[in-house]
């Protein structure tokens, strides 16, 4: 039997468009709302918000899975800052939809998903290979048990 079959396993999740596109990369989770404005450095993707459990991590090129966005209006025009300097996320997974959030994803640009039928926070890991179609409204989670990508 080939050893990639025996290492990997693979976890289909469906769920709604909100930005579309095809986006894939390694998954950033946390648990935490993200706040925009002060909470991210748009240089270089960076969590700079205190006590948050991604602090000193960078979410540039993965895929954002969190609950959704905190703070003020000016969380989309943070997010926004991260398209223009090359560090914003590939996709965004996201459980609450909010104008902030729906805004945000719009104006980064990347592939967008929520309303899903079994919460991304609870299959998805940090590490974890995410395929992103938000077009088709399905993500495709790879499990990698020796911890490289497939």
């Amino acid at each position: 039997m080939n050893a990639a079959v025996m290492t990997e396993s693979t976890i289909v999740i469906r769920g709604r468009k909100v930005v579309g596109g095809v986006a894939e990369g390694e998954a950033l989770v946390t648990r935490d709302r993200i706040s925009g404005w002060g909470g991210i450095d748009p240089r270089t993707g960076t969590v700079v918000e205190t006590r948050h459990e991604l602090r000193g991590q960078s979410f540039a090129g993965k895929v954002l899975v969190f609950p959704g966005a905190k703070g003020s209006s000016g969380w989309s025009a943070m997010f926004h800052m991260t398209r223009l300097m090359n560090s914003a996320p590939a996709a965004f997974l996201f459980n609450e939809m909010t104008t902030k959030m729906a805004l945000g994803a719009v104006v980064t640009h990347s592939p967008s998903m929520t309303d899903f039928e079994r919460d991304p926070l609870e299959c998805i890991e940090t590490g974890d290979w995410v395929r992103v179609d938000a077009d088709r409204g399905v993500i495709e989670i790879t499990k990698n048990k020796n911890g490289d990508r497939p």
